[in-house]
């Protein structure tokens, strides 16, 4: 498309506010599109474009400018990532600028700039990874996020669903892990899709999916997303009972359950009882303790394994928020253990890539001798799963093209 100047400018104002780092930079862009109703879809796509673009190379762009600031970096960014001619951007920007960014010299950066890593994310994972891979990590980090959706195996298999999407000349695969998941080449407005509609396709990523699997729940069981959201992996697990037994979705986020309702309405399950709580410690999970087969626990987290999605969480989160995060994970983890009968299965899981927010967690309720460790890498096997990251779950883009993942999966002593 082509670019002009009051396109740059609405750019500009987008980035300018995403860049305060307060709120989402997604919910950030949602309200400024709110407010410029009349800016077209094309527009509206190039501004999106834009500002996620330079999120997800922040720390490079920053480098090649002489001064950071919403506009020197979204052409730094449209020379440097988009490949856009000097010749092209000199209507929009001083010669000076275009000269210095295009010899900007980038042959040594820092390994958090080329990772586009803040520095304390680094050395955190540094302790667990060589900088070889922390930079794969980062350069994968950097890539937009496949579109994957999950068949609910409820209503449709994955073959017929495969097989109508192809035949609709929709460029789509099956994802390598996970048997519920296909890839789209694009992204489509699947929201307005018949398959969609009537509950036959959910968006959910690949690693998402495998979290449900893990869980393993079966027909006529009592079951409980302890953090249920918005209810992806809620629904997946109400799928693999067939709607049979019951399964709680606890959270205490009324926004996020209500944004449960018309997916679980579609998805046709009839197993699933949305339950708001006011804390882990909730009169309503007590009353659970002991009863239940199988707990999910997807804790709140720094969401690191998301960059691709959300770059500019990187920039929100902190070593002090993580350290907070780290006291409601332990608090979490420790109120679903006590939900399960002997022999129940409880899965631990995160998409945080620090070790702190996963095994550092897990380990302590393993030592206290009531759980053991089930080996992920045989769950996997079990179910014919081609995937082998040890005996806990450890997804990475770099190697498994999903978003960062982490899960451990623990049973109940005494069954």
């Amino acid at each position: 498309m082509e670019l002009t100047q009051p396109l740059l400018q609405l750019a500009t104002q987008a980035l300018d506010l995403v860049l305060d780092f307060k709120r989402p930079a997604d919910a950030e862009l949602s309200a400024f599109f709110r407010e410029h109703k009349k800016l077209g879809q094309r527009d509206r796509a190039f501004v999106a474009e834009a500002v996620f673009g330079v999120l997800r190379r922040y720390c490079y762009l920053s480098v090649v400018v002489p001064a950071a600031n919403p506009r020197t970096l979204i052409v730094a960014w449209l020379i440097k990532v988009r490949g856009m001619s000097g010749a092209t951007l000199e209507q929009f920007a001083k010669t000076e600028l275009i000269n210095h960014i295009r010899n900007a010299r980038t042959d040594d950066l820092p390994l958090g700039v080329a990772a586009e890593l803040p520095d304390w994310v680094v050395e955190k994972l540094q302790q667990s990874m060589g900088d070889a891979d922390i930079l794969a990590l980062g350069r994968a980090l950097q890539q937009p996020a496949p579109f994957d959706v999950r068949v609910n195996a409820y209503k449709a298999s994955r073959e017929s669903v495969l097989a109508q999407l192809q035949a609709e000349g929709l460029a789509v695969v099956a994802t390598p892990y996970s048997p519920w998941g296909i890839r789209f080449r694009d992204h489509p407005a699947i929201n307005r899709h018949p398959l969609f509609l009537d509950g036959s396709l959910e968006v959910q990523d690949e690693g998402s999916q495998l979290l449900a699997l893990l869980l393993g729940a079966r027909r006529g069981e009592m079951v409980c997303d302890f953090c249920a959201g918005a209810g992806g992996k809620t629904l997946a697990v109400g799928a693999m009972m067939a709607s049979t037994g019951r399964l709680y979705a606890f959270d205490v986020a009324e926004k996020r359950l209500a944004n449960l309702k018309p997916r679980l309405a579609r998805s046709g399950l009839s197993n699933v009882m949305p339950q708001l709580i006011a804390s882990e410690t909730d009169t309503r999970v007590k009353r659970l303790a002991g009863k239940l087969d199988r707990v999910l626990v997807d804790a709140p987290c720094s969401g690191l394994g998301t960059l691709r999605r959300n770059p500019d969480l990187k920039f929100r989160q902190s070593p002090e928020s993580v350290s907070q995060l780290r006291q409601k994970q332990a608090s979490i983890l420790r109120a679903a253990a006590k939900l399960l009968k002997p022999g129940g299965r409880l899965v631990y899981a995160t998409c945080s890539l620090l070790p702190e927010e996963n095994e550092a967690i897990v380990e302590p309720l393993l030592a206290d001798g009531g759980f053991s460790l089930l080996p992920v890498n045989d769950l996997l096997a079990q179910l014919k799963i081609p995937l082998d990251t040890g005996s806990m779950l450890k997804l990475s883009p770099a190697l498994h093209g999903t978003d960062g993942f982490f899960a451990a999966a623990l049973v109940k002593s005494g069954g």
